[in-house]
């Protein structure tokens, strides 16, 4: 079993459009307490201060809400993610919400400057809107459009105002290159994203070329596609799986998703790699779990069969 892990929890849901997010971290912790599983007092954890509670008033950023709170949330990342890095500890961040992940991508470039960062996005949504093309406003379907440092203005549906897009410039950062992303099960996508994502050429493996071509050639092929990577990070959405093999306890549950041994196995294998940086795991949210805490149990089994394959 690997020594040199940290647990990063990072429970902002500033990003989300429902409320319940940032419990999932340590809904995962009750997990492994309800288990009897000593995992978070093996490893270290540190909690990330968070600024949920912007959400009890309105936000006045219609097209990207709560930015102001995400900036400052993505600051207090940056201190761990330098932490570990420092230590040469391998971090595993668990957060509620997917917009924390554009706050993990900058503060990995920072602090590899001259590094080039792959990214492997588990996922059943692209998360490549700005404020230009989202129809929600909500932070979460944007990361990846963030640490690609766009803005959409082409394709702009939504007129944004200045300060908002002042923050936006702010939170954005050119942590990796589109042709350094893969998608792996995305399956719910908005027009705009789709056009994002053909001009780009953005790489999605949906679930039915998983099984059609078999999972592990795809591994293999991703595994080719990031060679020149220096680094890879894993990005992993529990929406990813299909809601019928976990249970419905996430933001965006969609179906026809991965079933849970494909997930597990996509972890263990990434897990393995030499180049591999850090993992995050997202979107588990307790509130909205119809089957008490099942999303977090199948999280938490995740996160133990990633760490028994990373190496010492």
């Amino acid at each position: 079993m690997a020594k040199n892990i940290q647990f990063i929890f990072n429970p902002s849901e500033l990003g989300a459009g429902t409320r319940g997010a940032s419990l999932g971290p340590e809904a995962i912790r009750a997990a492994a307490r309800t288990q009897q599983k000593s995992i978070f007092k093996d490893y270290k954890v540190v909690t990330v201060p968070n600024q949920n509670e912007l959400l009890d008033s309105p936000t006045p950023y219609k097209f990207a809400k709560y930015i102001d709170g995400l900036l400052s949330v993505f600051e207090n990342l940056a201190v761990e993610i330098h932490s570990c890095s420092t230590r040469g500890v391998f971090p595993i961040i668990v957060s509620g919400d997917h917009s924390a992940a554009a706050g993990t991508l900058k503060s990995l470039q920072k602090e590899n400057p001259n590094k080039r960062i792959g990214v492997v996005w588990i996922d059943a949504h692209a998360d490549i809107h700005s404020p230009y093309t989202t129809p929600s406003g909500n932070i979460h379907g944007m990361p990846i459009a963030a640490a690609l440092g766009l803005n959409h203005e082409h394709l702009a549906k939504n007129q944004v105002d200045q300060s908002t897009l002042t923050l936006w410039n702010q939170l954005k950062s050119a942590a990796f290159n589109p042709q350094d992303l893969i998608y792996i099960g995305v399956r719910d996508t908005e027009k705009e994203e789709d056009k994002i994502i053909s001009d780009l050429e953005l790489k999605n493996y949906s679930v039915e070329e998983l099984r059609q071509k078999g999972l592990q050639e795809c591994l293999t092929e991703m595994t080719t596609k990031l060679g020149s990577c220096d680094l890879i990070y894993v990005s992993f959405d529990v929406d990813s799986i299909d809601p019928i093999e976990t249970s419905y306890g996430t933001g965006t549950p969609v179906a026809n998703g991965l079933l849970f041994a494909e997930a597990m196995h996509i972890l263990n294998y990434f897990a393995q790699h030499p180049n591999l940086c850090a993992i995050e795991i997202v979107e588990v949210n307790p509130c909205l779990d119809d089957e008490k805490n099942k999303m977090a149990e199948h999280a938490l089994a995740l996160i133990e069969n990633l760490i028994t394959h990373r190496p010492n």
